[in-house]
């Protein structure tokens, strides 16, 4: 298959074409630089949303993987708004010209406040412009796909973790302090439970899920069971050898966040294991 990957030189992108790559695919890798793209890549560096006909343009892959997302950290960022109507026309005009397969990576914000595990049919109730951006363009990219009759898949990613210092989770953060000299960060009570997965097994699954089509509709990039984030962020320190220690207390935890929350893997593990 020939995957075009819009936002392909973002910390999520790099390691993602690079899965893609070795997992037999080729890809078309594309963003305003491409500077840290693996040299394996088609590198088209460009702005996705000035393109008046991008399936052409990116000479007709046989498949979209849309990650291209501003501010994603940034959950209260206006661009997340500002930007939703450029992410659905580019979408749109891809299904309509011809294209067969899009896949685009989502988010478990889009569910708002749940408590439990999560999986295709969990009603999403998302409280920050973030998760609602996300889910809006979630409901009208199936809608496209039904309409088009092409592959739908959205790819609902979890909590990352990995130790680049070019991130915005808390493990980048706490890399950044590392190598900046400091020797305690600041943290919450750390009692939450999330989904952690290790970014080399994230940008596995992505490759996987968008290399088939067997398995569409949501598909969950988790690890399908929670930890409570002190323990994680505990053993990331002692992981990577930091010398560093948790300030615990020194923030609050987030009101929208929830006490437990975790991805149903039944389908990424049917992937992985076909």
């Amino acid at each position: 298959m020939r995957i075009l990957v819009t936002g392909a030189n973002g910390y999520l992108g790099q390691g993602i074409v690079k899965a893609i790559i070795e997992s037999g695919n080729k890809v078309i890798a594309t963003d305003f630089k491409l500077d840290n793209v693996d040299t394996r890549a088609t590198k088209i560096e460009c702005d996705i949303f000035s393109i008046e006909d991008p399936y052409e343009y990116f000479e007709k892959p046989d498949a979209l993987l849309h990650l291209a997302w501003r501010d994603g950290f940034i959950h209260y960022s206006d661009a997340h708004i500002v930007d939703f109507p450029k992410h659905y026309e580019l979408i749109k005009k891809m299904a309509e010209s011809g294209l067969k397969h899009i896949a685009v990576m989502g988010s478990m914000h889009e569910i708002g406040f749940f408590e439990g595990s999560i999986n295709e049919k969990t009603p999403c109730h998302p409280t920050t412009p973030y998760g609602i951006a996300k889910n809006a363009l979630r409901e009208l990219t199936e809608m496209i796909c039904k309409q088009n009759n092409i592959v739908f898949q959205w790819l609902r990613g979890y909590y990352i973790v990995g130790n680049s210092k070019y991130g915005s989770s808390i493990f980048s953060k706490i890399t950044a302090a590392v190598e900046e000299g400091k020797k305690e960060f600041p943290f919450t009570l750390g009692q939450n439970q999330y989904d952690f997965i290790d970014y080399p097994d994230f940008c596995k699954q992505v490759a996987e899920a968008v290399g088939q089509q067997s398995e569409q509709g949501i598909i969950n990039i988790c690890s399908g069971r929670p930890e409570k984030l002190a323990d994680r962020v505990e053993r990331f320190i002692k992981e990577n050898n930091f010398d560093i220690e948790l300030q615990y207390g020194a923030f609050p935890d987030r009101p929208y966040d929830s006490k437990a929350i975790w991805g149903d893997d039944s389908k990424i593990q049917k992937i992985l294991h076909n």
